[in-house]
This record gives C-alpha cells, sequence and structure tokens, in this order.
C-alpha cells in the first residue's frame, strides 16, 4: 500500500491537537469509529467531496506504515480502498504537516511536495 497518507483538517482541529499532543480524529471520524485518511491520489476529491469551499484547513502527511496493525484498507467510495486509523494518531508518525489554502477558482491548493 502507499507509503505517505493524508488526512486534511481544519487549522483549528490540528492546533489544538499539537497542543494536546495527541489526534483522536475529526467530528466525523468520531462519529464513524476511525480517522479517515487518503492516499495521494484520493485527496484531491476528498478536498471537493469534504471540504468544498473551506478555508484555514491543514493536510497532514502520515507515515502509514509507523501506525502498525491499527491501519486499515477498507473499501470505500465505489470500491476503492481507503486507509482507516483504529485508534488515535501517534504525532511520531507525522511526517509534515501543510497549510490547505483556497484558490482563485474555489478549489484547495495542495503543496507540490505532498504528491497530490
Amino acid at each position: 500500500m502507499e507509503a505517505r497518507i493524508y488526512k486534511i483538517v481544519s487549522r483549528q482541529e490540528w492546533l489544538d491537537a499539537e497542543k494536546r499532543r495527541r489526534f483522536d480524529g475529526s467530528p466525523v471520524d468520531m462519529a464513524d469509529g476511525y480517522i479517515h485518511f487518503s492516499t495521494a491520489a484520493q485527496t484531491r476529491e476528498t478536498a471537493a467531496k469534504h471540504f468544498a469551499g473551506q478555508a484555514d484547513l491543514m493536510l497532514v502527511e502520515v507515515d502509514a506504515q509507523a501506525l502498525g496493525d491499527a491501519l486499515k484498507w477498507e473499501p470505500s467510495r465505489g470500491g476503492a480502498l481507503f486507509p482507516h486509523l483504529y485508534g488515535q494518531l501517534d504525532f511520531s508518525a507525522v511526517t509534515r504537516v501543510s497549510a490547505l489554502p483556497l484558490g482563485p477558482d474555489g478549489t484547495h491548493l495542495f503543496p507540490k511536495e505532498s504528491g497530490a
């Protein structure tokens, strides 16, 4: 599977997580019982579908292998496999955090180094 996976969160959610030194997930994650992630190829569609028009977002890059057996690859959207983390996100697995601003056309501008 993918070496790097991505989580889109609000800036405030991430700042709160950094203060606590733990991320248990966004409200939708907590409701579903796992933290939703996307691969690099899936992040743009995830942003468009679930975060359309939202400013002040962060893109959190995570080393998938560092999550161990708590990370499961499960079918979603049309059968595509998405990474789901059953547990909290250990900050030692986070490799990069970048701003995910809106461009002039209203779509999100992904950092070039993210591969998304």
